[in-house]
């Protein structure tokens, strides 16, 4: 499979972004989210950045013209220390939701899912002050889960899980 180039599989659309999203009352702020999951039962790891409550994907904003899946790989290595390739990268889907963090704020979120379990936990570092494994069963009623990943990422992966969507995605 080719390293991702932007595109959505057709199964995971993204939202179509509303006038409500587009007001300078309601900024849309683009960030890129990476799935990391655990060998031993297929939790995905969630963060929680200094000053916020809510847990999320790892990831974030990107810097100057960086496309979604380098701004994936290079937030997953400063937040948790661990280098990935774009080959090790699928896309999980591309979606527009509320901010987590950011009240008044939209996201435009690309996710992508590593195809390298994790065998052991990594070390929290640069914002990022606590880490929670999340199974996938039961996301929704997470009241501390980030919008993005709770109803929608994680539904998706589910889905793919089941067999039923993203192309390359292990349990």
């Amino acid at each position: 499979m080719a390293p991702y180039s932007g595109g959505v599989p057709d199964s995971h659309d993204a939202s179509p972004l509303t006038s409500a999203d587009r007001t300078p009352s309601r900024p849309v702020i683009k960030v890129t989210g990476v799935v990391l999951r655990r060998a031993s039962d297929g939790a995905v790891l969630t963060v929680r950045k200094r000053s916020t409550g809510m847990f999320m994907f790892p990831g974030g904003k990107p810097e100057g013209d960086e496309t979604p899946l380098e701004t994936g790989i290079r937030e997953v290595r400063e937040e948790l220390g661990i280098s990935l390739t774009p080959e090790q990268l699928r896309p999980v889907g591309e979606w527009h939701s509320d901010a987590a963090n950011e009240p008044g704020h939209a996201l435009h979120s690309h996710v992508f899912v590593s195809t390298v379990p994790l065998t052991d936990t990594p070390v929290p570092a640069a914002e990022i002050v606590e880490l929670r494994w999340q199974p996938l069963a039961g996301a929704e009623d997470v009241t501390d889960l980030a919008p993005l990943a709770r109803l929608h990422a994680l539904p998706a992966l589910r889905a793919a899980s089941s067999g039923a969507g993203v192309s390359g995605c292990e349990s």
